[in-house]
């Protein structure tokens, strides 16, 4: 119970030409070649994207403003988390 003898590939072919014609069928797997030939560029692209960033920061000098509205952005953050983890808890005992 393996694989599929050549028997059951000829039925298959067979019954895949007669659903979708001959004509159709060349055509059929370019437009699936070129799905897939964009899919992989694309996937390919968001790994190349990830990276960009860093390699960015590492070699932009950055400014004292900017220095000053990230430690004030990072400062917020900690506020937030910390009132979320505050209300989290809050309605952990409420129940």
């Amino acid at each position: 119970m393996g694989s599929l003898s050549p028997v059951h590939w000829m039925i298959v072919f067979v019954v895949l030409v007669l659903l979708f014609g001959a004509k159709r069928l060349p055509d059929t797997a370019k437009a699936v070649g070129q799905s897939l030939r964009i899919l992989k560029r694309e996937t390919g692209k968001l790994g190349d994207e990830d990276d960009a960033p860093a390699a960015r920061a590492r070699t932009a000098p950055v400014s004292a403003d900017a220095q000053e509205r990230l430690r004030a952005l990072e400062e917020e953050n900690a506020r937030l988390r910390a009132a979320a983890d505050t209300a989290r808890r809050d309605e952990h005992e409420a129940r």
